[in-house]
């Protein structure tokens, strides 16, 4: 965990542009966005994916994701949401830290998602 980027993040020695945070998660711009204003939901303690993290903060993760997509739909920054969650290597995982992408899209983005 001391190396982990998203662990340092959260302790405040990586700087990043904050969006939103609540007991046990934290929301950030991507420093590598797919559109702009692409956002990370990031779980406060250490887990290694969605599938590491307990059942118990579903509830809260799911609304943490609502209140950051219907910021941005309010502040016009999107007119839709994509949700991407890579869980292990062959899904595409880099960071081994548990985290939700908050895709924001616009008619016409010209960005591809599978469907």
């Amino acid at each position: 965990m001391e190396q982990c980027i998203f662990c340092k993040i959260i302790k405040g020695e990586v700087p990043s542009k904050k969006t939103y945070e609540d007991d046990n998660f934290i929301a950030i711009l991507n420093n590598n966005p797919k559109t702009e204003n692409h956002t990370l939901l990031i779980p406060k303690k250490h887990f290694r994916n969605l599938l590491d993290m307990p059942s118990t903060l579903g509830n809260e993760h799911l609304e943490a994701i609502k209140k950051v997509s219907l910021n941005l739909i309010k502040e016009n920054k999107a007119e839709g949401i994509n949700l991407i969650t890579n869980n292990e290597p062959s899904a595409g995982q880099i960071i081994f830290h548990a985290h939700t992408h908050i895709i924001p899209r616009k008619k016409n983005d010209n960005l591809k998602i599978i469907s």
